[in-house]
């Protein structure tokens, strides 16, 4: 039988989640403002850094929405 989670591991595991989700916003949006570029040989002189942060923000906001809704459950 599982183990229930302990409030502290509760807290722990929101305060790494949320972490996550911002650090992957602010790499989304460096990579879509150019602060942030990839290399040539990945498409940087392309555009592609800008679709790829279109890409990270827009996962993340999914991801962010559907684990909020699967934690309301």
């Amino acid at each position: 039988m599982a183990k229930k989670a302990s409030a502290l591991g509760k807290i722990v595991t929101f305060v790494a989640w949320l972490t996550g989700v911002i650090v992957s916003l602010s790499v989304g949006f460096a990579l879509i403002d150019g602060t942030l570029g990839l290399p040539t040989w990945l498409g940087g002189e392309i555009g592609i850094p800008v679709a790829a942060g279109w890409i990270v923000v827009l996962t993340t906001l999914v991801g962010a929405v559907l684990a909020i809704i699967n934690k309301l459950k």
